[in-house]
């Protein structure tokens, strides 16, 4: 019987230093939360974020969605002004009991909660029926490790607006600790709201979504691929249909997990792209705590998951600080980013043509495609 090494004194010295610079460097910014400004709404673009979320209530703070998890899923929506001064990629957060700069700092101009899923499903059915998108999609975003039920959906809320998607943006909050050392607790969080993943993805299919473009980060992206794989067991092709694209940014996912979630979903959604960096210090760290050489997000040798109909992005080159989430932080990336559809179009009439297309080196190995990028501002051969 074969087992993976364990780290010996000097790495489990490595891993509490490890820990403690994530500390240090998640404890030098202000946490997220929601604080409602409903004059901000004249500074900034207001972006309406619905949310599905496990996380319980907090009746000793008051929060209506704290760090506990609910078998329940309920639904909630924020509308989320994105201040005017600040550079794409960046979140500024408001500072104590001062008050807040409307034109730099993300506030919530309203929020509100759904007392069932019927009256979460009609507003969003109006969101996508609306003619301000124009579009019948739905962006649903997963978040990942160490983070608050605010940050999540501001990360949204950013995202949407630095790459300006079309259609509603849904955001699913599980149950998080929101804290560097809660990692144990977050890995247990995630597998206990797989149900609640699938709800939401059925709730906004049932709203009138006719496409899901389904966006994860770090945890949540093994969130994702394990309600993936819990939805095709249960045989709703249907709803695995209704996946327009899947985007894994920097997923703390086993690679053998992978491979055999892959496998249980069968047929991928397409296009499916994996965002990575070998430069992402979270995923080392993960690395270590599970005894292994990396993680997906860090994967080094297509090799490995040759065999997947699956993009690999490689953002090495774009990466600074901790690099755990250098897709959305990146205004390069974001660049990259936002034009994906472009990218897969391109791609689909021309898969020996691939060189070129990304500002970087293109491998193309069986099935998969990987791409170490390069950092530039704009795509080659796709200019505006």
């Amino acid at each position: 019987m074969s087992s993976r090494p364990r780290p010996g004194r000097s790495g489990w010295r490595r891993i509490v230093a490890g820990l403690a610079l994530v500390a240090v460097l998640a404890g030098c910014s202000t946490r997220g939360s929601v604080v409602v400004v409903p004059a901000a709404a004249a500074t900034g673009t207001v972006e309406t974020i619905f949310v599905g979320t496990t996380r319980s209530a907090d009746p000793e703070t008051g929060t209506d969605f704290g760090i506990g998890r609910s078998a329940e899923t309920r639904y909630a929506r924020l509308d989320v002004a994105v201040p005017p001064d600040r550079k794409p990629g960046t979140i500024a957060w408001p500072q104590g009991r001062m008050r807040p700069d409307t034109r730099g700092v993300f506030l919530a101009t309203a929020e509100k909660v759904y007392p069932d899923p019927a009256a979460f499903r009609a507003d969003l059915s109006s969101v996508l029926l609306g003619e301000r998108r124009g579009t019948r999609e739905a962006v649903v975003f997963v978040h990942g490790f160490n983070n608050t039920f605010a940050e999540g959906a501001y990360r949204l809320a950013q995202i949407g607006h630095d790459l300006d998607l079309r259609g509603a943006y849904v955001h699913y909050a599980w149950s998080s600790r929101g804290h560097p050392l809660g990692y144990a607790y977050d890995r247990d969080s995630a597998l206990f709201a797989r149900d609640g993943l699938a709800d939401l993805l059925r709730q906004t299919q049932a709203a009138g979504a006719e496409r899901i473009l389904l966006i994860a980060h770090s945890m949540g992206a093994a969130l994702t691929m394990e309600t993936l794989r819990q939805i095709a067991i249960s045989g709703d092709r249907a709803l695995l249909d209704w996946i327009a694209a899947v985007i894994l940014i920097s997923p703390d996912i086993d690679v053998d997990v992978f491979r055999a979630q892959a496998a249980g979903i069968g047929t991928l959604p397409q296009p499916f792209y994996i965002f990575t960096s070998k430069k992402d210090r979270v995923l080392a760290l993960s690395a270590r705590l599970t005894g292994q050489r990396d993680r997906l997000g860090t994967i080094a040798d297509i090799d490995e998951i040759a065999d997947l109909k699956v993009t690999v992005l490689d953002t090495t080159a774009f990466s600074s600080g901790i690099g755990h989430f250098n897709a959305g932080t990146s205004s390069g990336l974001l660049t990259i980013l936002g034009r994906l559809n472009e990218v897969d179009a391109a791609f689909a009439t021309d898969r020996a043509g691939r060189a070129g297309v990304l500002p970087g080196v293109v491998l193309t190995v069986q099935n998969a495609t990987q791409i170490v990028l390069a950092p530039v501002t704009a795509l080659s051969g796709l200019a505006r």
